[in-house]
């Protein structure tokens, strides 16, 4: 079973998707790919950090259930022209609190993009990254725990392919100082997985 990287990589590489994207951000899209993963990497290893815990956990399954049942994976066209940014801007409060800043300043070092096109893909994707889970969440009946194992499973991948950079964005969120978070690694790995995708 492909990991919840590989499944919103892989659409984000059909149909257009990543030329949306790029256009809703008003961004070169050979930036925004490598962007993409690298943000993609950050909100998954921050949402296992946040639900290694039971109330994270719980607190993450009861948004889920609210909100996000995976039905933006349907509709990621107009997702990725910006749609959802209202949202996904609150979404990023829950997931890296007062760090926001730091990961975004971070993505946009790592990459080339701009901070404001950095924050914009951020608050763009922290709503598919929720829907990716919340289909899971539904279609394989999971609670709060099954949550919590899922999301460390594929921390645990991350870590295992860019240790360096996972490690970097565990301490940056354990942290109390604002440093930026080093996540050239994650760029590469998205580039790289992208490019696999778009070559299939």
């Amino acid at each position: 079973m492909a990991s919840l990287m590989e499944s919103i990589m892989g659409q984000l590489a059909s149909g257009g998707n990543l030329k949306n994207l790029s256009r809703g951000l008003n961004s070169d899209e050979a930036k925004t790919g490598p962007a993409a993963g690298a943000a993609i990497s950050a909100l998954l290893g921050a949402l296992a950090k946040n639900s290694s815990s039971d109330d994270g956990a719980q607190a993450l399954n009861r948004a889920l259930e609210k909100k996000h049942d995976g039905s933006v994976m349907d509709q990621l066209g107009s997702a990725l022209g910006g749609a959802g940014r209202g949202d996904g801007e609150k979404i990023l409060g829950h997931i890296f609190g007062g760090k926001r800043d730091s990961v975004q300043n971070g993505l946009s070092q790592a990459t080339g993009i701009d901070k404001g096109a950095a924050g914009g893909l951020l608050a763009t994707l922290a709503p598919i990254v929720m829907g990716a889970l919340g289909k899971q969440k539904r279609e394989r009946g999971m609670d709060s725990s099954g949550l919590a194992a899922l999301l460390g499973d594929e921390r645990r991948s991350l870590e295992k392919k860019q240790p360096a950079a996972m490690g970097a964005l565990s301490g940056l969120l354990d942290s109390d100082g604002d440093g930026d978070v080093d996540l050239k690694d994650l760029a590469k790995h998205g580039a790289g997985l992208l490019g696999k995708f778009l070559k299939r």
